[in-house]
């Protein structure tokens, strides 16, 4: 009625829809490009940022692998390890160097130049561990094997290899057997690791080729820092400075260009600065057509050509610092003025109290330590309230709690007035008794509980000294996670000698970037840098001399090497490390016993305390020895070094080698962090009466009773209370708990004091 008049029918409903219904929701190639939006940079953009960061990957490798094993790098150092006795490394090593040695003989030098492989290496007593096929399959790894094969582990292994040898000629047998062998050995190596024969020259010649093409693997902390490893050694002795030399270390410098102004450290004797560093002729060049070197000419120390020699700057030059001067002045107070002797004068007169007598600089909580000097005439009184340890927070739970029994029956007043005047008659019978009896009581007492000791930190009060003089050092705390302890209280002497970082990371994190500019400046803007893969002669100035002769004499047996360090690395800190003890390593490993640190670059020699690993806490409780099985914390006086580096234990004895005693990492520089020694008293109930009790033998003085009264004590089955009062003249006291006191338990009470490592008496193992 309203409408237009037309008719317009229901769609018909078909069974398959047609084509044009199909694509009537599609535009056209007209609208297209009108409607939908057009395609946005950020995907273009977001493509070519993936194509570009894949480009400069690519191109990082390219350049690893070129500084690797290119024509200017370093020779590549092959080490040649027995996984067991039965190996013959002298033949297996005179093989190597005749395979790449060009005329076939083998030099007097450990290091050749292969033309055929484009390769330089040098061959020590040579990682490719090398295994032999003569012995049984299930000994391929002997226990000394082993033990050097946790160790390397816990450094960081490289790139690795095994060589197999004695393997059988006959094809089958020889295939059969190197299945075995590789099966045996895949757990102990990389995933990545080949398992090759190495008996003939061909299969020799197979090794050098994958070597010269496999992509090196190192260690992240070495490729921080340049470092050379000597293969000459020389000593210039001068004489205005008595028992000091220059060392001089000839080699091949690596991972990062090395400033003449850096510090250097070498391995097992110290931190030392350069007096100069001299770029020489590449004694081992690749050989071609036109130039060929006999050994003789090599190894010619006098033809030696120098092409540039680099001279710190004293203005640029880091100092070698150390230790840190402390001035024995510094916290020394002021003499009195005439004004403070008048006003104390006048006090003293007047009968005033006198006032409390502070060191310069005492903050209120460290005052709230010190306790005043009690004149003998209080401290003949033995019902003063003073004469007491000072508790970290005074009150305490269980302060209302007398109230609560002074507010019981009458008929529980009776039984406990009846119960005190029995514990005091059995006092008497105790003071009663000769010194030999008292200690075989106690004795006995302590044999009888011995197997429920389950607390590895209980002591025994001396019978013949204070315990409040014994335990002077202690202190009581109200719950060992949220009770204040100040730092900086009461530092050792020795914490005036170290250094510390307001913020370790964000130094870390300048050293880090400072050291990465100077290693992509252009070498013609630094003048006073050496590149990387140069052949080069540090002159290393004020050396002691006995360790210079030492290291001259074992450079043909063990390698000698050189770290450049990094800003403040020469600097003693604290340093903390999470280790483990190693599972081969049997006998005791008992804080601030003296140790061998090889941490990353570094060997030095400590005295650690050990202590538990809880990160949620600011404070970590001392133990006494490193426990098996789990990681502890490590805390010792050392040289800097920026985590994270790997760390291995070494235990030092006279008569034998060093042996390996534990693994870890260093984990962080804090002087500032708490590690306690806890110790635990103990005493025994001798009457209960419900939540009361008389405990004796964990004081024999009444003096050392109220000493410790503010301390809370509790109970091995699950009490807590407080000391109430004396009873008796040997050490027994009344305690209150929270809950009925059991006659078999057993009444704990902790003391704390703050432990730190001990300085070593020697620092570096080359200077024993």
């Amino acid at each position: 009625m309203g409408g237009s008049g037309v008719q317009v029918n229901k769609a018909h409903k078909a069974r398959v829809s047609s084509k044009s219904s199909r694509n009537i929701h599609k535009t056209s190639l007209q609208d297209k490009g009108r409607i939908s939006k057009p395609e946005g940079n950020h995907v273009k953009g977001a493509k070519a940022a993936r194509l570009q960061r894949a480009k400069m990957k690519r191109a990082a490798v390219l350049k690893e692998k070129r500084e690797s094993g290119g024509l200017s790098s370093a020779p590549r150092v092959i080490v040649l390890f027995p996984l067991s006795a039965s190996v013959d490394l002298n033949s297996l090593g005179e093989d190597v160097l005749k395979l790449l040695s060009t005329d076939g003989d083998v030099t007097s030098s450990s290091t050749v130049a292969s033309s055929e492989y484009k390769l330089r290496a040098t061959v020590a007593d040579l990682i490719a561990f090398v295994a032999s096929a003569n012995e049984d399959i299930s000994s391929l790894i002997d226990s000394f094997g082993s033990q050097c094969l946790s160790v390397l582990r816990s450094i960081g292994l490289p790139s690795t290899a095994v060589l197999i040898r004695d393997l059988p000629s006959e094809l089958k047998k020889k295939n059969k057997l190197k299945k075995m062998c590789a099966s045996r050995l895949a757990s102990e190596f990389p995933k990545d690791c080949n398992f090759d024969p190495a008996d003939t020259r061909d299969e020799l010649h197979q090794f050098m080729g994958l070597l010269k093409a496999q992509r090196l693997s190192i260690p992240h902390w070495r490729k921080q820092r340049p470092y050379v490893v000597a293969q000459k050694v020389g000593m210039l002795v001068d004489d205005t400075t008595p028992g000091k030399c220059t060392l001089l270390l000839s080699g091949y410098l690596r991972a990062r260009k090395l400033s003449v102004n850096q510090l250097v450290h070498v391995t097992g004797v110290g931190d030392f600065q350069l007096s100069k560093v001299e770029v020489l002729k590449d004694p081992f060049p690749l050989l071609n057509e036109r130039r060929k070197q006999t050994s003789m000419e090599l190894d010619d120390s006098h033809d030696e050509e120098v092409l540039r020699s680099l001279v710190p700057d004293p203005m640029k030059q880091e100092p070698l610092v150390t230790e840190n001067t402390p001035d024995p002045l510094e916290g020394e107070q002021t003499w009195p003025t005439e004004a403070e002797m008048a006003e104390a004068d006048s006090n003293q007169k007047q009968g005033k109290p006198k006032k409390r007598s502070l060191p310069l600089g005492t903050s209120e909580y460290q005052a709230a330590w010190i306790i005043d000097e009690i004149d003998e005439e209080d401290s003949d009184n033995g019902d003063s309230d003073d004469d007491r340890m000072v508790l970290d927070r005074g009150e305490d739970q269980y302060s209302n709690q007398d109230q609560d029994f002074e507010d019981d029956k009458e008929t529980l007043y009776v039984q406990d007035m009846d119960n005190e005047t029995h514990n005091d008659s059995e006092m008497m019978d105790d003071e009663n008794l000769t010194r030999e009896q008292y200690e075989d009581q106690i004795k006995k007492i302590k044999e009888a509980h011995a197997e429920d000791e389950e607390f590895p930190d209980e002591v025994e009060t001396p019978i013949d000294q204070p315990a409040r003089k014994r335990f002077a050092k202690y202190r009581g705390l109200k719950s060992f996670r949220t009770s204040p302890w100040d730092p900086n209280e009461s530092l050792p002497q020795d914490y005036a000698r170290i250094f510390a970082f307001d913020n370790v990371a964000r130094t870390q994190k300048l050293v880090l970037k400072q050291a990465l500019k100077m290693e992509e400046e252009e070498e013609e803007s630094r003048d006073d840098c050496v590149p990387t893969g140069s052949y080069v002669r540090l002159h290393i100035k004020e050396v002691p001399l006995v360790a210079a002769s030492k290291l001259s004499s074992i450079v043909s047996t063990k390698p000698i090497i050189a770290f450049g360090l990094l800003q403040h690395e020469s600097k003693m800190s604290v340093l903390r490390f999470s280790l483990k003890k190693y599972d081969g390593y049997e006998d005791p490993i008992k804080t601030k016993e003296e140790l061998m640190f090889h941490v990353g670059f570094r060997q030095f020699v400590a005295r650690p305390v050990f202590s538990t690993d809880n990160i949620s806490l600011d404070k970590q409780v001392m133990e006494r020895f490193l426990h098996p099985g789990r990681f502890s914390l490590a805390s010792v006086y050392g040289p800097i070094s920026f985590p994270s580096l790997p760390l291995v234990v070494l235990k030092i004895s006279d008569a034998d080698a060093p042996a390996f005693a534990a693994f870890g990492s260093l984990k962080s520089i804090e002087p500032s962090k708490i590690v306690l020694k806890k110790i635990i008293l103990t005493g025994y109930p001798q009457r209960v009466s419900k939540m009361k009790a008389s405990v004796r033998y964990m004081f024999h003085q009444p003096e050392d009773v109220r000493w410790f009264k503010p301390v809370e004590v509790w109970t091995k089955c699950g009490r807590r209370g407080r000391v109430k009062e004396p009873l008796g003249t040997h050490g027994a006291m009344k305690c209150i708990f929270n809950g009925v006191v059991q006659q078999h338990d057993v009444v704990c009470m902790n003391l704390y004091k703050r432990a730190y490592p001990k300085w070593p008496e020697r620092m570096y193992p080359q200077l024993l």
